[in-house]
């Protein structure tokens, strides 16, 4: 029983975290994502801060050098402000090293990025793995630029520091576990960055106000790809033992679609409970194929690690005009509604997960139900009709099939089997074993 009814109005709390995260100048190192990893922690003080140094080897990759941005901008040959950190952390290339020149429009143009086909909006752009600078500006901005030198100065650093991660695990009953991974390394974009954390954040708390978990769960709020390599290197040979269902949440924040992206097998419980879920409580959604990966998914379910992750999402990544952009806002895109959906869709597939179960006879043959009160006693054309489902329940307990394959198998909703299963386990017809021991 949830001793957190508030869960249900989760959409302003989460949106109201959001407002708060959005200055913050994260990137996959660094301050930013320290501070937004604190502040989740005083929402959740259980929350777990692990620092990893510089040059560790992750996997296949190196913990990159830390990189701090103190201040930058860009101005023409007026004096005139064209970019700044101040206005938008989206206008300085991620990770770029120091520079502090005068240069021609010619010299500058290459270390300029801007979208031509969305002339309005400011492009995200990272140069994590090799040495770089720029800055992003508007194409329109950019087509209106004069010849003349320009000012280009960028205050940061680069040096041997760490890398931050967050982890949460909230024990129950079994060691088995589900996973829950998102990541909060972007600087100020909504659905692409900070939906993902503020979901997690809402469903974390509301794990914790529930009583008799079954499962155990572990979050973990991380840089995107480095830090999930990161994350494996420590933790690979626990995760593959015990996870037993993973979600990596990421743009789960607006209100347009429904996406499903399946684990690199789409065969997992995983897959099964959220293609149940998306079937059952949403009107339609996209379903993409394993081929269509490009967040934390790939490391998670790579040859070799092969974790049942899955991503359960809104619109996806790279598949809405704001994406990546300074169009990627909160109102324009991420909506309290949005987030709020997405939270329920969840809590959903996580209420499934944790009812789950093998149903097994303790009858031998068909048990008489009329003397127990569980069907009728008049017999008439179309009066066993009110009890089928609970005659197919009992017919597929053999303890082999689970409640959700016998939900999907008679195309009866798991709440109602769910219902149907305590009376029957009341009555002791049927008992129940765990889907993992």
């Amino acid at each position: 029983m949830s001793k957190n009814p508030e869960a249900q109005n989760a959409g302003k709390d989460m949106i109201a975290l959001m407002e708060k995260l959005w200055p913050l100048n994260r990137s996959i190192t660094g301050n930013g994502l320290r501070e937004t990893l604190e502040i989740l922690k005083q929402i959740v003080p259980s929350l777990n801060i692990v620092e990893v140094k510089t040059g560790s080897k992750v996997l296949d990759w190196v913990v990159p050098q830390e990189w701090e941005l103190i201040d930058a901008y860009l101005k023409d040959p007026d004096g005139n402000t064209i970019a700044s950190l101040e206005e938008n952390n989206l206008h300085i290339v991620g990770y770029s090293t120091a520079v502090n020149k005068e240069l021609d429009l010619e010299e500058l143009l290459p270390h300029l990025h801007s979208l031509p086909d969305q002339p309005e909006a400011i492009p995200y752009v990272t140069s994590y793995y090799k040495k770089n600078w720029g800055f992003c500006i508007s194409e329109i901005e950019k087509q209106n630029l004069k010849k003349g030198k320009y000012k280009a100065y960028i205050d940061a650093k680069h040096f041997k520091g760490s890398l931050s991660y967050g982890e949460l695990i909230i024990p129950g009953k079994s060691e088995k576990e589900i996973f829950i991974s998102t990541y909060c390394c972007h600087p100020s974009m909504a659905n692409n960055e900070l939906s993902g954390p503020v979901v997690s954040l809402e469903l974390a708390k509301w794990i914790s106000s529930l009583e008799n978990l079954n499962y155990t769960y572990r979050f973990v709020f991380i840089p995107e790809m480095i830090g999930s390599a990161t994350y494996l290197e420590f933790n690979r040979k626990h995760l593959t033992k015990n996870v037993i269902a993973g979600f990596n949440l990421t743009c789960v924040g607006d209100d347009r679609a429904w996406s499903f992206l399946p684990s690199r097998s789409e065969k997992t419980y995983a897959d099964k409970v959220a293609e149940y879920a998306l079937d059952r409580y949403v009107a339609s959604y996209d379903k993409y194929e394993w081929k269509d990966r490009g967040s934390d998914e790939s490391m998670y379910c790579a040859p070799g690690i092969d974790l049942p992750v899955v991503s359960v999402m809104r619109s996806k990544y790279g598949t809405y005009p704001e994406y990546h952009t300074s169009f990627d806002t909160i109102g324009r895109v991420v909506t309290e509604q949005g987030l709020q959906k997405s939270f329920d869709l969840h809590k959903q597939m996580i209420t499934i997960i944790e009812s789950d179960c093998f149903p097994l006879t303790q009858v031998l043959g068909e048990p008489q139900l009329g003397p127990r009160g569980l069907y009728p006693m008049l017999s008439k054309k179309g009066s066993t009709d009110i009890v089928k489902t609970r005659l197919d329940l009992i017919s597929y307990a053999d303890g082999n099939r689970s409640l959700l394959d016998i939900s999907m198998k008679c195309q009866v909703s798991f709440e109602e089997l769910l219902k149907e299963l305590k009376i029957l386990v009341e009555h002791q017809i049927l008992k129940t074993k765990a889907l993992w021991n």
